[in-house]
């Protein structure tokens, strides 16, 4: 579906294994996730070949750094025609101006990709933050800081957990875009994500994408199950 809001994170090494995937889906147009698994295993081609198939790509690859070493990256990835990149929340509002910079500087034409910020991984509960990472806030509160952060830096939306949702676009702004993982159906194991929704759940708490990897992947019949995951999400598949 060209509109489609489902981001299918490609969770493969390997380049024919990707493609294998991607011709289960014929002549459809996807929305996909590449992530630093496969990204560091076949490079800047893989990107090419997903590009030349039509599909749109969040290159997912969490930049974190100094302001100029992410700025220098971002030129970079703007290269690579890409439709969407992100950043840490976590590594300060001047990083995360830098890296929208980069883009301006790097993209060819006068579109530059989305630029997202990660906020706290649907990995992480209030158990780590205090404990590992002597983070005493609110794990809602963080969220919502980072958030208000990556908005003043310029950036389009984050990455966050769909139970965060609402909250951020009651406070940053409905056109501040969401990007939820931890998206399973129903009769999934939740597996090493610890804030999860179904994707009825996830539209219910106003997440603009979903992230969606083994759910779909690992599916006996990844055609159809995407199509389930469309229906919950966004109605109607046509």
């Amino acid at each position: 579906m060209s509109d489609s809001r489902i981001c299918i994170a490609l969770d493969f090494q390997t380049k024919d294994e990707v493609l294998e995937f991607l011709d289960k889906f014929k002549d459809e147009k996807l929305f996909v996730k590449v992530g630093m698994e496969l990204f560091y295993g076949e490079g800047i081609e893989m990107i090419k070949l997903i590009k030349e198939r039509g599909h749109k790509i969040f290159l997912d690859l969490k930049l974190h750094d100094i302001p100029n070493t992410v700025k220098s990256a971002m030129k970079q990835l703007a290269k690579l025609d890409v439709d969407m990149v992100n950043v840490h929340a976590s590594g300060s509002i001047a990083m995360m101006k830098a890296a929208i910079d980069g883009l301006n500087e790097g993209c060819k034409g006068d579109k530059r990709p989305l630029c997202i910020a990660v906020t706290c991984l649907t990995s992480l509960d209030q158990e780590v933050l205090d404990d590992e990472l002597l983070i005493h806030e609110e794990l809602s509160d963080v969220v919502l800081q980072w958030a208000q952060n990556a908005k003043e830096a310029g950036l389009d939306g984050v990455v966050c957990s769909p139970l965060e949702s609402m909250v951020i676009h009651e406070n940053v702004g409905k056109d501040f875009l969401t990007v939820t993982p931890g998206i399973r159906l129903a009769s999934d194991s939740v597996n090493d994500q610890k804030r999860v929704t179904t994707p009825a759940m996830a539209k219910d708490l106003t997440s603009d994408y979903i992230v969606v990897g083994r759910t779909i992947t690992r599916a006996s019949n990844p055609v159809e199950t995407y199509k389930e995951v469309y229906r919950q999400f966004q109605g109607e598949y046509k």
